[in-house]
C-alpha cells in the first residue's frame, strides 16, 4: 500500500504537534514508519486519507464497541449539537445517564462523570486518599491508569513503547508514595501491606490488563486483593476504563464477581466521545464536594454531546442482552482461527483473551505480568504489524497494546484476518 497523504499530512503535524502526534502511541514509535491518517470510519472500518480500507481492530482503544459511526449515537450527538453544545449548568441528560449506569453496574450507589480516563483514575486515588485519611497506594507494574503523577511508574503501554516508564517530571515527593507490586503476585502486594501498616490508602489496578497485551487476573488474584484492602482497611478501585461496559453490561465486577470500591470508566461509556467517571458506593462518594471534603471540578464534565453519545451507547447495550455474547464468541472464533495458523507455522506464540480483549505475543512463555509481556520478541511484532497493515488488518501499533473486537466484525472480516496472519507469519518465519 502507498501512504504518499498520510505522510504528507505527517509531516505537516510534525511541525506545529510534539512528534506529529496528540498521544505519543499514535506515533508508530514502537513499529516504525508513518502512522495512517484516518479519513472516516463506518462500521468495522477504516478509511484513510490515501483511499485504503481497513478492518479496525483498535475501534479508538476500546470506545465503538458496536462499530464507528453507530447510527444510535450519531442521531443522539446531531439532536443534542442543534440545543447547544456546553453550558456549565446541570442537564436532565447527566441525571439519566447516571441513573443508568448505576442501573447496570453492581456495587455503585453514585457515580461523578469526568471528561477522560485519566481524570476519573486520578479523582478516585484522591477520593479514596481523603476517605481512608491514608497517602499510600499500591499499583502494578504493566498497569496504565492515565499520566497522572501517581501513575507513570513502571505504567506499560505507551510509557513503554517508549522506553520511559518512569517519566521526567513525577517528583520524589510524588513517586515515594506509590508503591509497586508485580500483576497476578499477590504475595508482593501482601508484603506491601505488611511494610507500610495503616499507610496504604487503596489499591488500584486494570482488573484485566489491556496495557502489557492482554493480560487477565490468575483465579485467586482479583479475589486476594479484595480479602487484602477488606482486612487492611484500604479501599480496591478498578480501573474498569477499557472493560467497563464491554466485558459484561457491569464490567469485571459482574462478570468475575469481585465488588470493588471504586470503579473507574471511561472509552465506551462516552460512545466515543471524551468522557470519563468514577463510581462507589453513597459513603464514599458523598465525601466529594459539594457535599463532602475532597475536591473535584471540570468546566466541561457532564458535556451535553458527551453525555448524549454515552446514554445512546448505554442504552442500546443494556436493551440488547445477546451483544456481549455475540462478541465474545467472534473474538473466540479469532483467537481459534490464529491459534491454528501460528501453531502450524511454528512460530513460539502466545496469545491471551478475556472476553472481547485478545492479543497476541511472540513468545512462548505465558504472559502474566509485566516481566513476561517483555520478553515477547519485538522486532517479530514490527514486522508482524507491518504485514497486517499491508494485507488491510489495522492492529495497535505497540506489542504492549491489547486488540479491541467490536460487534460490527463480520465473520467474513475475521476470516480475511486469520488468512492475513497465515500469510505475514509464513514470511516471517
Amino acid at each position: 500500500m502507498i501512504y504518499q497523504r498520510s505522510s504528507a499530512l505527517f509531516a505537516a503535524a510534525e511541525k506545529v504537534i510534539p512528534g506529529g502526534v496528540n498521544s505519543p502511541v499514535r506515533a508508530f514509535k514502537g513499529v516504525g514508519g508513518t502512522p495512517i491518517f484516518v479519513k472516516s470510519a463506518k462500521g468495522a472500518y477504516l478509511y484513510d486519507e490515501d483511499g485504503h480500507r481497513l478492518i479496525d481492530f483498535i475501534n479508538s482503544w476500546g470506545p465503538m464497541i458496536l462499530g464507528h459511526a453507530y447510527e444510535p449515537v450519531i442521531t443522539a450527538i446531531k439532536e443534542r449539537a442543534e440545543k447547544g453544545t456546553s453550558f456549565g449548568m446541570p442537564t436532565e441528560l447527566e441525571t439519566q445517564i447516571a441513573s443508568l449506569a448505576i442501573a447496570m453496574v453492581p456495587n455503585i450507589d453514585k457515580i461523578r462523570f469526568v471528561n477522560s480516563g485519566t481524570e476519573a483514575c486520578m479523582s478516585a486515588i484522591r477520593l479514596a486518599r481523603g476517605f481512608t485519611k491514608r497517602d499510600k497506594i499500591i499499583k502494578f507494574a504493566g498497569c496504565y491508569h492515565g499520566h497522572s503523577d501517581s501513575f507513570l511508574i513502571q505504567a506499560g503501554s505507551g510509557a513503554s513503547t517508549f522506553g520511559s516508564p518512569n517519566s521526567p517530571g513525577v517528583t520524589q515527593g510524588t513517586a515515594k508514595d506509590t508503591l509497586l507490586a508485580p500483576y497476578n503476585n499477590l504475595a508482593a502486594v501482601a508484603d506491601l501491606f505488611a511494610a507500610n501498616p495503616q499507610q496504604i490508602a487503596a489499591i488500584i489496578v486494570e482488573p484485566v490488563a489491556g496495557n502489557m497485551g492482554c493480560v487477565p487476573p490468575l483465579p485467586g488474584f482479583l479475589e486476594g486483593l479484595r480479602e487484602l484492602c477488606s482486612q487492611q482497611g484500604a479501599l480496591l478501585i478498578f480501573d474498569e476504563v477499557m472493560t467497563g461496559f464491554r466485558l459484561a453490561a457491569g464490567g469485571v465486577q459482574e462478570r468475575l464477581s469481585i465488588a470493588a470500591d471504586i470503579v473507574c470508566f471511561g472509552k465506551v461509556i462516552g460512545g466515543g466521545l471524551p468522557v470519563g467517571a468514577f463510581a462507589a458506593r453513597e459513603e464514599i462518594m458523598n465525601y466529594l464536594a459539594p457535599v463532602g471534603p475532597v475536591y473535584q471540578a471540570g468546566t466541561l464534565s457532564g458535556n451535553p454531546l458527551a453525555m448524549a453519545a454515552g446514554l445512546a451507547m448505554l442504552t442500546a447495550l443494556h436493551e440488547d442482552s445477546d451483544v456481549f455474547n455475540r462478541i465474545d464468541q467472534k473474538t473466540a472464533y479469532l483467537h481459534e482461527g490464529m491459534a491454528t495458523v501460528l501453531q502450524k507455522t511454528g512460530l513460539p506464540h502466545t496469545i491471551n483473551r478475556l472476553g472481547s480483549m485478545i492479543s497476541v505475543h511472540f513468545d512462548e512463555t505465558p504472559v502474566i505480568d509485566f516481566e513476561t509481556a517483555k520478553k515477547g520478541d519485538n522486532e517479530r511484532f514490527k514486522a508482524f504489524f507491518h504485514g497486517m497493515l499491508q494485507e488491510g488488518i489495522y492492529i495497535a501499533p505497540s506489542a504492549y497494546e491489547t486488540w479491541f473486537i467490536t460487534d460490527a466484525l463480520t465473520y467474513e472480516d475475521l476470516d480475511k484476518t486469520v488468512e492475513a496472519v497465515a500469510k505475514v507469519t509464513k514470511v516471517l518465519k
